[in-house]
């Protein structure tokens, strides 16, 4: 067996770093994966995979299972404060996607195909996380929540939006996170509703929900979201604290709010932030490099964080497999996909954004809009989506 060309620990074992995981591997780097969960993490909200990202999952072989795991959603109705129909569209039309080329599909389930493809080849530590990073002339010496000291030669940030990794390389969330003006919550809660491959989105001005059935499950993904000029820091950590604040915001509210309150209440899959951006002026300092979320977070509000962390992650493993030195590789990473991240991240306030409008006016306004919308999928995805021409990398 070929001896590695180095050893590297990537932080996080979601999208964006199962995949950069699996493209090291494929470069001849030794990886080990450190996860703060206990396992892969299962369950979330669906996710889109779109243009260029879909070039990534071909060339991993994931092409043939996104296309079975797509969940094929057929209509997004959209009510009004009092649940009478606004206008039915398909889930296309809103996103941008091309429906039969663009995939859809559960986050748990591509974050296990992404395992399933890189388990047998990299070490995982689960249950631990990256606690002290201290850089040297010849690697990085790292020590462990868990209180394991061990040296990589290079360091992989793909933590998420508030990235441990980012923290200590970089300095202070704050600097780097860029709020949106809004909240959310999400959870799973009883398909009481009969709903099944389709959405039911509500609006008041400020405040947005929605049931979303993925297939004909027993149960659907609840979604609360509200406007709010400044972020809720005394809720960050603190789950009762979330749960009021969404419960409050969301009082005296008609058609399914009490239910989706009060099923948020009960729920042990809560998942509450704020919708942000990561705006660095660079993706890597030394030793250490970031990628998706923990890199440049685009927001929900994009539907493009998944397809950002599947083609940072080979852009980031192709440079590396390519060059001499991690200096020179990290600067061909950014130089590679800048322009087509902070593209996706433009697309916040180009119509997105505008689901949940914050005035009256403003949301009769984006009415007018969906009803003009046709219920058949759009024959183009947005030009954002495919603005980038991936290279070929020699793997191993």
């Amino acid at each position: 067996m070929n001896e590695p060309r180095g050893t590297v620990l990537v932080s996080g074992a979601s999208i964006a770093g199962l995949a950069v995981a699996y493209w090291l591997r494929r470069h001849g780097f030794a990886v080990t994966v450190v996860e703060k969960a206990g396992g892969p993490r299962d369950g979330g909200y669906p996710i889109d995979v779109r243009g260029t990202a879909l070039e990534v999952a071909g060339r991993m072989g994931l092409l043939p299972w996104l296309r079975e795991a797509h969940i094929r959603s057929r209509r997004l109705t959209f009510v009004d404060a009092e649940g009478g129909q606004v206008a039915s569209v398909h889930p296309q039309a809103i996103v941008g996607g091309v429906e039969g080329r663009d995939a859809e599909v559960p986050r748990g389930e591509l974050t296990r195909a992404l395992h399933g493809a890189v388990s047998g080849d990299a070490e995982f530590l689960f249950g631990d996380s990256v606690d002290v990073l201290d850089e040297h002339e010849h690697g990085v010496d790292v020590t462990f929540a868990g209180g394991a000291e061990r040296t990589f030669d290079l360091v992989v940030g793909a933590d998420g939006l508030h990235s441990r990794v980012r923290e200590l390389a970089f300095g202070p969330e704050q600097s780097f996170h860029h709020y949106l003006g809004y909240c959310f919550a999400g959870f799973t809660m009883p398909n009481e509703s009969g709903l099944s491959h389709e959405g039911v989105v509500w609006n008041s001005p400020g405040k947005g929900a929605a049931l979303y059935a993925v297939r004909d499950s027993p149960y659907v993904h609840g979604f609360l979201v509200f406007a709010r000029a400044e972020p809720p820091y005394h809720a960050y950590r603190d789950p009762e604290a979330q749960r009021d604040l969404v419960a409050a915001t969301f009082a005296g509210h008609g058609w399914e709010i009490p239910a989706m309150v009060a099923a948020m209440r009960r729920a042990d899959d809560l998942f509450f932030d704020t919708t942000s951006q990561i705006r660095l002026p660079r993706w890597s300092s030394g030793r250490v490099a970031l990628t998706g979320d923990a890199a440049y977070a685009p927001s929900f509000l994009t539907g493009q964080g998944t397809s950002l962390a599947l083609v940072g992650a080979y852009a980031l493993a192709g440079a590396l497999g390519t060059h001499r030195d991690h200096g020179s590789a990290f600067a061909a990473y950014e130089r590679q996909i800048r322009g087509f991240v902070e593209l996706n991240q433009a697309q916040v306030g180009k119509g997105d954004a505008a689901l949940f409008p914050t005035t009256a006016d403003a949301l009769d306004r984006r009415n007018d809009r969906l009803r003009g919308l046709t219920a058949l999928p759009p024959e183009t995805g947005r030009p954002s989506h495919t603005a980038l021409d991936l290279p070929e990398y020699a793997v191993g």
